[in-house]
């Protein structure tokens, strides 16, 4: 268990597991899904969870609050992986209710009516579960959800039908990402029911050398069974991961040494950069790290943590003179160049 913000937290630093992540589908009975939901159905579902989630609070340790949805704020929930873009898509009335660090949150009304969430830094897939599935029980004490005693809860999409359990982890994997050792994996991950996505899950593509490995399925399998296939196959993948690491410091060590240097030197004296080019190099500099091939000072802030503080959200709410896209590049370099030049 971690108090504060889950990317905040050094343990990030220590291995390709950078967050671990689950994720349960719920629908509440004698409500349609969401895409056949009215205004109305919709409004009772928002209201029926927060009483729900009221009555919850008196068994949880950090409370669940419902968060104000403005553009900013909702911008800020996708970058820490609180809401997704579907959600931000849906116009029927909707809410998150979450902790005061966004470990833990609530989406109701996005592709299901509740999506209960836990995020934890580093590999901890059995403490995120044990806490959602807490959440679920205290939840499912007030409201009845849709199940079926042969298949189990039923969602939205068929791939959720069962336990309705999406496990996840999200892995920084550069060597394997730069090489086409990546797609070569693709059927091994596949035997065991996982899945590669984008940073920001289904639909998005990966950024930094950054992915989301998760679950396809959930029939038929046991809560049990999904996070034990998670972990073999992140295994997998942090083993072929270290070998090609290995084999680049033995045959091209320059090559590596001379792109995290350059990372590294363009972060302390870039004077203009866009999020995307910053979350590339931050990467390269924990790569280099990593690797142990960079001499260099290790800034005091986890580079995860600092990766997420330059997204366009995370800005905007501290740098007052962002207000166009030119600013908000000055703006990320001049905080960039005080984290790697102090």
């Amino acid at each position: 268990m971690i108090f504060g913000s889950w990317y905040k937290h050094n343990v990030t630093e220590d291995s390709q597991i950078l967050s671990s992540r689950v994720r349960l589908a719920r629908n509440i009975s004698g409500y349609p899904f969401q895409r056949k939901l009215t205004k109305t159905d919709a409004s009772d579902i928002v209201k029926k969870v927060s009483n729900a989630v009221s009555a919850a609070n008196k068994s949880l340790h950090n409370h669940l609050e419902l968060q104000e949805l403005c553009h900013l704020s909702t911008q800020v929930f996708v970058e820490k992986h609180v809401a997704s873009l579907r959600f931000l898509a849906n116009e029927l009335p909707k809410g998150i209710f979450s902790d005061d660090f966004h470990n833990t949150s609530i989406m109701v009304n996005e592709e299901d009516h509740i999506r209960i969430q836990t995020i934890e830094p580093g590999n901890d897939i059995n403490w995120a579960y044990s806490h959602a599935n807490k959440i679920d029980d205290l939840l499912e004490n007030q409201l009845e959800f849709a199940f079926d005693k042969e298949l189990g809860y039923l969602t939205a999409c068929p791939s959720n039908v069962g336990t309705g359990l999406r496990a996840s982890y999200m892995l920084h994997i550069p060597c394997l990402d730069k090489t086409d050792l990546l797609g070569k994996l693709a059927p091994f991950i596949q035997k065991f029911g996982m899945t590669m996505r984008g940073i920001y899950g289904e639909g998005t593509i990966p950024a930094g050398s950054i992915y989301q490995l998760s679950n396809q399925t959930t029939l038929g399998k046991t809560e049990k069974r999904i996070l034990s296939e998670l972990q073999i196959a992140a295994d997998i993948l942090i083993e072929r991961e270290n070998q090609a690491l290995d084999k680049i410091l033995t045959t091209r060590k320059s090559f590596l040494q001379d792109k995290v240097y350059r990372a590294y030197g363009i972060l302390s004296q870039c004077r203009k950069i866009s999020a995307k080019e910053a979350l590339a190099l931050l990467m390269d500099v924990r790569l280099g790290f990593f690797a142990k091939v960079l001499d260099a000072p290790m800034p005091e802030k986890p580079l995860y943590q600092i990766a997420m503080e330059v997204q366009p959200g995370h800005m905007h709410l501290v740098a007052d003179s962002a207000d166009n896209l030119e600013n908000l590049e000055i703006a990320r370099a001049d905080y960039l160049r005080g984290i790697f030049t102090n």
